[in-house]
């Protein structure tokens, strides 16, 4: 289902590239890469691994090729010209990238396993309760965007002044926009991203696709 999804993204200028845990030749791509995954418990090793080459692939998938993709605490570290945002769930990595000359910022994530209802607490605040009561939007369709916006604002000319993102999901804000969500930090409401939300069997796929055209 993941792969029926290359049109929509590449329709958006980025790149799709998908990795499973347990298929073969997940090897590491350098000293770096090898070096963190030899750090990691057995299961955590082969997503990172898988992780990396869906990068890859998604890099690929834009005419880039990259080698491999060492890392700063737990982001990824790309070689000039490239970039990816990256997910795993369920022992499925997901990556996107964008296409050369692109500005589009990145974010994407991947959820799987379906959120309780009660998680909703930890993704929303009262003034976005409606989006859940009005039935429109789950709360594992909330939270994924949320991710993905999250990873999209860490990035040059969308975050703070520092930097950095909002402290947390509650701190981002999520409107209906077409027939996704607008996220922005509540602290800078300017600085909007929009969101595309697909359901991906049980679970949802969502990926940034750009500022709306609106912000």
């Amino acid at each position: 289902m993941l792969l029926r999804l290359r049109p929509l993204l590449a329709a958006a200028g980025l790149g799709l590239g998908i990795a499973v845990v347990a298929e073969p030749g997940l090897t590491p791509a350098g000293p770096a890469e090898a070096s963190a995954a030899a750090s990691m418990p057995p299961h955590r090793s082969r997503e990172f691994l898988a992780g990396r080459h869906a990068a890859r692939r998604a890099l690929r998938a834009v005419g880039l090729e990259c080698g491999e993709i060492p890392r700063s605490g737990r982001l990824p570290v790309f070689p000039p010209g490239r970039a990816a945002s990256i997910s795993h769930s369920a022992g499925i990595a997901v990556a996107v990238a964008r296409a050369p000359g692109r500005g589009t910022p990145l974010g994407c994530d991947l959820e799987l396993r379906p959120l309780p209802r009660g998680a909703a607490r930890l993704v929303l605040r009262e003034d976005e309760e409606g989006l859940l009561s009005a039935g429109t939007w789950s709360v594992t369709e909330l939270f994924s965007a949320k991710e993905a916006a999250w990873k999209a604002l860490r990035g040059p000319g969308v975050a703070g002044a520092d930097g950095r993102p909002a402290g947390s999901l509650r701190d981002l804000r999520a409107h209906p926009y077409g027939t996704g969500l607008r996220i922005a930090p509540r602290a800078r409401p300017a600085r909007a991203v929009h969101v595309g939300v697909v359901p991906v069997g049980p679970g949802v796929f969502s990926y940034v696709t750009g500022p709306p055209a609106t912000a």
